[in-house]
This record gives structure tokens, sequence and C-alpha cells, in this order.
């Protein structure tokens, strides 16, 4: 056989040695923690007790939050909240020395002596704490105390950022990867639980951005910038019914001391090339005015590899006519600016008024250089297409959010408003040049050359009101409205270069403006049942108006020219939205939780343009106009035992699910990628979570989950059928040593997984960090190794009907980061809480020209 070429089994074999060692050291890590924790069930269960008042007037404080603290390095250990008595409780504590922090809206904290719990005294009393009121404190001392990695609350789970030392000099979209349950494909799509369409919120406010911009932003995010991570598979009603899987609400750093404060960070991250990071955080409060600020500024400088095998076959026999083999080597270098800037103003004692202007700029360049080797049959070399392609790449975003917040009444009643506006615009300049050589390698005609020029503009309106109205025993209402309309214009233009004149290419080029109008009204309501049992139900209404013009140039063939046209969609539905939260707590140790939602996703923007998108000389991608929203009814059941161990039992039935779909010409050699309401999916699955102390030194945090994906449908006018379990563990251990030293190690595994009609292969991450609390405690030095092992690989393959492609994508993962941080402040903590704005989902759904 002449000129051939063999595919080298390098591309889906070279980590398979080191697939297996980690598969190994993960099963060992976990056995290791399981083994350890059983035998820490029959630890002492310790008790601290004690009472709150008010220091000027003795009186009873109910609903003071009160934290018990190792009195070591006054790190968390729980928290919890006094009774109408004013009396507080903590259960099941360790041996130990331990001291209690007491704090309430309008007081000074306070701390208790330490008390020490032992086999000879394991019921402890701290006696009553007295707050003072803040204006007669003259002086506080201020403990820092250290949050746990993981929080489980009624509807979500809580990452707390800064509680990983692996985390360091990492991305957002990085530091996601790590959150239990969470998965991040070779694009940067994101899913939970193994499912896709997670809505990512920022600041309780959506992103608006979907696909590869949604994670090119959370990639120009860095983990110093984040507090903690809220995650919630079935969100309550007054959330956007949005997200198939669920939200993810990243809350950043924001100010909550009285007088100044703020910190400085400085990185460097090595992979293949050198990356820096550079943080500057300023905040000030006092009782009228909150400011809080914060600069970042980072490059990344990535590598990627990408190898696909495409094999044509033909619709009837199924037998090979072509075989592509394709190989593409890429780099992308980006520099990222980061600015926010807010105040919050107490307009009166009940009333607060606050503005938030948040905005970036990323500048960047992304290139490649493809070889495609066309292969006949019988793996004879017949041609060859050399291609290099540029990004020359600047988005630009703004954002502003105004909210004003009041209290109606002395009983809690309150009210909300959020107005939002916010901006994308992105330019991109893509030059590609395509040259053909026969199978001895001479040239065959003279290079394509096209010139893409991809400007993109999206601007977002929302305003909301919510209302809350706390109700005799212990019940609340809740109730909101909220509208958006969003516009997004896309004017691609193409230009064929020839004889050195460009010339515009109507048959690529086009013009799509999309707008959309969203409605929303909620009502939520949730009381005791009694001394075990609680309930919270709710239901949200959205209504959806919707209109999308193409405009663009089409060949007639019979009249051989391009024609003018224009395609048009219109679109409107309205639906209905329930959840519903029901708790029994049996007694101390055990908890039942049972939980139902109904989601919606709406398709990407861009998804519905139906315009044909050049990607190379043989692969297109074509909007689809017709896309229908997906909806999916969610069920979970947990029982969480002695709040450290959590089992959860989901069910998930999705209808009309959009994925993507290949369709090939195998005459032409061609592939086309477009998105498709392609089916319909069931997913049942069994998740478990443990976070416990271990020692005094060692804490460990194990997720693991097994969950069955099921899809049936029709694709390509062929019925499919497909189906797969996988299992995601995910391990993060925690020491502790003297001196203010600290280490961690972390990562995943995942078995073989599917992704709408594409399989993956099993994969496997370990990372490592080491970090030391230096000058007094205001500084930290943080080493980390991410990928330690370089497995991190992405492999695949989709097979169905005529499609017959597999993938391998190898990125640069492995990096080390060295980070140093410092802490300033003067003033004391204050107990105010955390200000969201009203913008929803429609920002998750902005997919632009990457």
């Amino acid at each position: 056989m002449k000129n051939k070429r063999s595919y080298p089994d390098s591309h889906w074999e070279g980590h398979k040695k080191q697939s297996i060692a980690m598969k190994k050291f993960f099963s060992l890590l976990a056995a290791m923690s399981i083994a350890v924790c059983s035998l820490a069930q029959s630890a002492l269960n310790g008790k601290i007790n004690g009472s709150i008042k008010d220091g000027g007037n003795q009186k009873i404080i109910d609903a003071a939050s009160v934290s018990l603290l190792q009195s070591k390095d006054s790190s968390l250990v729980k928290t919890a909240l006094t009774d109408k008595a004013g009396n507080f409780s903590f259960d099941n504590v360790d041996e130990g020395n331990y001291l209690v922090m007491a704090t309430s809206v309008g007081h000074s904290s306070t701390y208790s002596n330490i008390v020490s719990i032992s086999q000879a005294n394991s019921v402890a009393s701290v006696g009553v704490l007295q707050l003072v009121p803040a204006d007669k404190s003259l002086k506080e001392v201020v403990v820092t105390s250290k949050k746990p990695l993981i929080e489980r609350k009624l509807d979500r789970t809580i990452v707390n950022v800064d509680a990983s030392i692996t985390s360091t000099g990492s991305t957002a979209l990085e530091v996601l990867e790590k959150a239990p349950g969470v998965s991040v494909d070779k694009d940067g799509n994101i899913s939970l639980k193994g499912k896709a369409g997670v809505i990512v919120y920022i600041d309780g406010r959506p992103s608006y951005l979907s696909g590869p911009d949604l994670a090119n932003m959370l990639r120009n995010m860095t983990s110093s910038q984040l507090e903690q991570l809220e995650i919630m598979t079935n969100p309550p009603a007054k959330y956007e019914a949005a997200g198939n899987a669920g939200i993810i609400n990243i809350k950043t750093k924001k100010n909550k001391m009285f007088g100044y404060n703020g910190s400085l960070t400085t990185g460097y991250k090595q992979g293949r090339y050198a990356m820096f990071n550079e943080a500057v955080s300023f905040n000030y409060r006092n009782k009228k005015f909150n400011f809080f600020s914060n600069v970042n500024f980072n490059t990344n400088h990535r590598t990627q590899q990408l190898y696909i095998l495409r094999n044509f076959r033909d619709v009837q026999t199924k037998n090979i006519k072509s075989v592509f083999d394709q190989q593409t080597d890429m780099e992308n270098k980006r520099q990222n600016y980061n600015a926010k800037i807010g105040v919050d103003y107490s307009v009166s004692k009940n009333s607060t008024l606050g503005v938030v202007i948040n905005g970036f700029y990323n500048p960047g360049k992304w290139k490649s250089n493809t070889n495609t080797f066309i292969y006949d049959p019988n793996y004879n070399l017949a041609e060859q297409t050399k291609a290099f392609t540029s990004n020359d790449e600047k988005w630009k975003n703004f954002s502003g959010n105004i909210n004003f917040r009041t209290k109606l009444d002395s009983a809690g009643q309150e009210l909300t408003t959020d107005l939002d506006y916010i901006q994308y615009k992105a330019t991109s300049f893509q030059p590609l040049v395509s040259t053909y050589y026969d199978n001895n390698g001479n040239q065959k005609q003279p290079s394509d050359v096209l010139n893409g020029n991809l400007p993109t503009n999206i601007k977002i309106y929302s305003g909301k009101i919510d209302y809350s109205l706390p109700l005799k025993k212990d019940a609340k209402f809740e109730a909101g409205i909220k509208t958006s309309f969003v516009t997004n214009d896309n004017n691609a233009q193409y230009d064929s270069v020839k004889n050195n004149l460009s010339v515009l290419d109507s048959g690529r080029s086009n013009h799509f403006i999309y707008n959309e109008n969203i409605n929303a009204a909620y009502v939520n309501y949730s009381r005791p049942l009694g001394k075990k049992w609680s309930a919270q139900v709710g239901l949200r209404v959205e209504n959806t108006n919707s209109d999308g013009i193409s405009k663009g140039y089409t060949y007639n063939t019979v009249l051989n020219k391009f024609e003018y046209t224009e395609t048009k969609f219109k679109r409107s539905y309205t639906q209905l939205f329930p959840t519903a939260y029901l708790q029994f707590n049996a007694n101390e140790k055990n908890q039942f939780v049972l939980n139902y939602g109904r989601r919606i996703e709406r398709p990407d923007y861009e998804d519905m343009n139906p315009f044909v998108h050049f990607l190379d000389r043989y692969t297109f991608e074509q909007g689809n106009p017709n896309l229908s929203p997906q909806f999916a009814h969610n069920i979970e059941l947990s029982h969480t035992y002695k709040g450290f161990l959590t089992t959860t039992l989901n069910y998930t039935n999705t209808n009309n699910i959009i994925q993507q779909v290949f369709e090939q010409n195998e005459l032409t050699n061609e592939t086309f990628i477009k998105k498709a309401n392609i089916a319909k999916s069931q997913q049942v699955g069994l998740a478990v979570s443990l976070n416990k102390s271990i020692t005094k030194w060692w804490t460990t945090s194990i997720y693991a989950n097994v969950y069955n994906n099921y899809f049936t449908g029709t694709v390509n006018n062929e019925n499919i059928s497909i189906g797969v379990t996988s299992f995601l563990t995910q391990l993060q251990q925690q020491f502790k040593f003297g001196k203010g030293w600290a280490a961690e190690v972390s990562g995943f595994y995942r078995t073989k997984g599917m992704e709408g009609v594409i399989y993956i292969q099993p994969i496997v991450q370990v990372n490592a960090g080491i970090s030391k609390q230096v000058l007094k405690n205001k500084g930290s030095i943080r080493l980390n190794v991410r990928d330690v092992f370089a497995t991190s690989v992405f492999k695949g393959y989709s097979k169905y009907s005529n499609i017959d492609i597999s993938f391998r994508n190898v990125n640069d993962n492995r990096a080390v980061s060295l980070t140093f941080s410092y802490r300033f402040n003067k003033g004391k903590l204050n107990a105010g809480s955390r200000r969201t704005s009203g913008a929803s989902d429609e920002q998750n759904r902005v997919k632009g020209a990457n």
C-alpha cells in the first residue's frame, strides 16, 4: 500500500498505565478515609451549651449566630442559632479544646473561655455570653475562623474556595471542576451529576454566557476573586427555571468589616509557558457606607493538541468509503483585566441603596495548524490538506446594577428591587489558509485564503422585585416578578482573497439579529409542620417571547448566482414550574429531605441562527431556528447522618433534549455539526458525600456518584437507543500541621460516560498543594501542582447511523503555581448579609464566534 500512514496508538493509549495507577491511588485513598472514618464513629460525642443575652439591657437574644471554634487555630467546627429563649447547644462534639464565638446584628462579637471535652467530661457549658451593643464597644478583637470546605443546606451545597489549598492559582473553571458532582469537558462545558445544562450565576446574577464564551470568562477569573460556590440541583421558585441540571452561583469576595480592609495577591504559574496573576482589593465600611472594590490581572498561555479520526461510511452498507486522519496543534495566548466597584448606602435605618459596576477586557490570540490525511477504504493515502488559522479577538464587558432593599416593619417584612444592564462586545478577525496536496506531497492548486470579520454585540436589560413576609409559627411567604430583554447582534463577514484582492464571500457572510423577552412571577411558602417535619412549596410562571432574523445570500443553481435572502422565526410560550421540599428530622442523627422541581433549558442564541459557519474545508456548523426548549422533571431523596454523611437518590426525565449531532456527506467528505431536539432521556443516580474531621490534623471530603443515562430518539432519520452507567468520585484530603503549615491532596476519577450521542472515555486527575501562614497570619504562601501525573486527557467517540468519529484532546493542564497573599484590616467584623442582584439566566446562553 502506497504512502500508508498508520494511525498512532499513542493517541489513544499513551496514558493507560498512568490511568491504572491513578485508579489504584484513588481506591486506596478512599478506602483509607472510609476505614478511618468508620473507626471514628465510636468516638466521643460531647456536648457544649450556653445562652446569649444583650449586655446592655440583659434581654434574651434569639436567632444570634453562634460558632464553635477550635481553640488552637480558631478553625470553624460547627455553627448554630439561639432559640427563642436565647439558648444554644452543639451536639456530637469530638474530644478537644474549644471556644465559642457569638454575633448578632447591632452587637459586637464576643468569645467564651476555652472549654474542654474529654471522656471524663463529655458535657461543658460556657454559661451566659454577653453581646455588647456595637456603639458601646470601644475595641474589638477579630478572630479569623476558617470555614469548612463543604457546607450543606436544605436546597444547596456550599464550597468555600479559600478552604482548599489546591485551588490556589487556579481559574474559576478549574475550581468548579473540583466541586462535588461537577464535571467539565474538553470544551469547558459544565455538567452536574452527569447532566448537562448548568446555569452559572455570578453574585446572584446570571453570567448571560454559554458554551465557549462562558468557559472563556471562567478561565479568565482566578480563585483569588472567589469566596464561595453555591450548587443547587433543584433551586427554589425564586430562581429562574432555566438549567436542566440546576444552578451554580459563584460568589466573589465582598467587604464584611467595619473600617477598612483589603488584600494583595501575586502569583506565578508554570505550565508549558509562564503565566502570572495579580489582584488587589480594598474595602471600607462605616454605619452609612459600604464601599468595595477589586482589580485583577492575569495572563493565560496554553497549548492544545486535538486528534480526530473520521470514517466516512456508506449510508446503506455501512462500509468505509474514506478515512480522515486529522491532527491540530493549537496555542492560545490571552491577557485578562477585571474590575469591580460598588457602594451600599443606608438611606435610613431600614433601607439600603446599592450600586455595583463590573467590567472586563480580554484581548487574546489563538492560532492552530491542522494536517488532514485522507485515505481510501484500503488506507492508501489519497490526498492531504494543510490549514492554518488564527483568531485575534477582543472581548469587552460592562455591567451595572442598582438595588434597593427596605424592611417594611419590625416583623421582618422586606422588599428588594434590582435593575441591571449588561453589555458584551467582541471583535474577531479570523484568517484561514488551506493548501491541498496529492498523495505524493505535490501541491494540487493555489491555496484558499478566507478572512473572517466576526463582531458580536449583546445587550441585556433586566428588572425584578422580591417580597418576603415572615408569618406566625416560623412560616414565611415570598413572591416576586421579573422581566428581561435581550438583543444579540452578530454580523459575520467573510472575504475570499483572490489574486491578492479581497472579494466579499456572499455565500459565507451572514447577519443574525435575535431578540428575546422573558416575563416571570413566583410565589413561595415555607413552614414547619410540627417538631420534626417542615415543608416548602413554590410555583414560578415564565412567559417567553422571541424572534430572529438571518440576513444573507444563498446560491440559486438555476440562475447561477447568489441571491439575498432573509430567514425569520418567531416564538411565544408560557410555562409553569413547580417546586416542593419536604424535610423530616427523625432524630439528632438522621435527617431526610425529598424535593421536586421542573426545569427548562432554552436554546443558546447562536444555535438558532440558520446560517452555515465555515470551520474548515471539510467541517461546517449550522444553526437550527426550529429548536425548541427542553424540559426536565427532577426528583431527589436525600438522607444526612450526623451532619457529615449525605446519601442522595435522584431521578430525572427530560424531553426534547438539545444535543450536538453530526451529519456527513460521504461523497464530498464533508461533516455538518448542528444542534437538534434529538431524543428524550432518563437518568437514575445515587450520590454519597462524606465530610469529616478524622483527627485534629486530618479532614477528608469524599464524593461518589453512580448514575445511568439512557437516550432514545431519532438522529439523521435513524432510531437510536443508547445508554451507559458511569461512576464519578472526587476526593479532597486536608492536613494541618503545626506552625501554620497545611497540605492538601485532591483529584477525581470518572469512568466511561456519555454526553448526548458522544461517549467519553475514563479520565483521572490528581492535584497536590502545601501552604504556610506568614507575617503573623496576615500573609500566606501556597504552592500547588495541578494534574500532577498529566492524566487529564479527554478521549471519546460517536458511532451511530453512518457516523464513526473518534477523538483525543490533550490540553496543557499540568502546571505549578506559587501564590503569595497578604491581608490587611483595621476594623471589626460585621454581621451584615451579602447583596445579590436581579439579572437572570439569559446571560448563560450567549454563544459567540469562538
